[in-house]
């Protein structure tokens, strides 16, 4: 390896280690699943890594490689597969804690987004995980911005039911 490639090798590393954890806790919501999530992560850095130049000449490298991530999982999940999936979600599968305080209230959002559509998955990440506006997220995702708020709106209608008895229990 030459230089330029030692350096350009030092600084992917150097990005990934910034944006490793945050990448994966995405992952985490959007797949629901630990193993997987390690599986989008690894494969969004191998693509982030493909086109490193590209992606850090770009004006925000983390939200190109949350791009790609967002991206590899919408076209995973557009393919059909026959093989086993996991149901139920365990203490071991959900990984390190998210930003929820209540272990049990994080499995059940965690198995509640597992309910959604891949796309309205994406939509409720981007836009109350990774707090990004209609627009922000409609740009990510290509699609309008109407078409963000209604499926924000109804994958939000879907997952209170299932969130809110849990938190009125656990938070009186």
């Amino acid at each position: 390896m030459g230089v330029k490639a030692d350096r350009q090798a030092e600084e992917f590393a150097a990005f990934v280690r910034e944006t490793g954890t945050h990448l994966h806790h995405a992952a985490m919501l959007l797949t629901g699943d630990h193993h997987l999530a390690e599986d989008l992560t690894q494969a969004t850095y191998a693509k982030v890594f493909v086109h490193w130049r590209r992606v850090q000449s770009a004006e925000s490298p983390a939200a190109y490689a949350r791009t790609m991530l967002l991206n590899t999982f919408l076209s995973h999940r557009r393919l059909r597969r026959t093989g086993e999936r996991p149901r139920d979600l365990t203490e071991a599968d959900i990984g390190p804690p998210l930003a929820v305080p209540d272990p049990d209230l994080r499995v059940d959002l965690l198995a509640a987004l597992a309910g959604l559509a891949p796309l309205d998955r994406a939509v409720v990440v981007l836009r109350y995980w990774e707090d990004h506006s209609v627009a922000e997220t409609a740009a990510h995702l290509g699609i309008s911005e109407s078409a963000v708020r209604t499926r924000a709106r109804r994958a939000l209608q879907r997952l209170r039911p299932l969130i809110d008895p849990i938190s009125e229990r656990t938070h009186p």
